[in-house]
């Protein structure tokens, strides 16, 4: 299915808040329900990040992206440049930083969707590990040796004593564990 299509099915009334799916690489897939700790955490991390990057960007929760023709996924944190007033008639398609809260969806976060948004050119990706209390920063998307698949060349892991600092806001400092719960 393309974005286009799918769109017009949101448009329609065919699918509401209820119906919690986004599209990735033209398939429809279900999101899972999100927990009280997933919930919480995804706070913590938009918080932060509103921090790191201050009023230039604006830092989204669960909203979705214009990945590309064929994908539109809702990350549990994206920043984008500008103010919410600049997507009212389109929505975002190029984050500075994109961060998915997994526990249950942890294959899923690293493999497809880190896959997807290598593909998309998505510089800075993050993945709040909550099985193992960690930050996992996927970078420098790349084209694999078999070219039919992308992946990201630089995988750092980050514990909770650790700082992290965002491509585009060079001057932060995060603190991991004020990520995580």
């Amino acid at each position: 299915m393309t974005r286009v299509r799918y769109d017009r099915l949101i448009d329609a009334g065919i699918f509401g808040p209820e119906d919690r799916v986004e599209l990735l690489d033209g398939l429809l897939i279900a999101r899972e329900p999100q927990g009280r700790r997933h919930a919480a955490v995804v706070v913590l991390v938009r918080t932060a990040l509103e921090k790191a990057f201050g009023r230039a960007y604006h830092v989204r929760e669960e909203k979705p992206i214009a990945l590309d023709d064929r994908s539109e996924p809702e990350p549990d944190v994206v920043v984008v440049p500008g103010t919410p007033r600049d997507y009212l008639d389109v929505h975002p398609s190029r984050p500075v930083l994109l961060a998915e809260v997994a526990e249950t969806s942890l294959a899923i976060d690293r493999l497809r969707k880190g896959s997807l948004y290598a593909r998309a050119g998505v510089a800075d990706y993050w993945v709040v590990n909550l099985i193992e209390e960690t930050l996992e920063v996927y970078r420098e998307p790349v084209l694999t040796a078999s070219g039919s698949e992308w992946k990201y060349d630089s995988v750092r892991l980050f514990r909770r004593n650790a700082f992290v600092t965002p491509l585009d806001a060079p001057r932060a400092r995060i603190r991991v564990s004020d990520l995580l719960p």
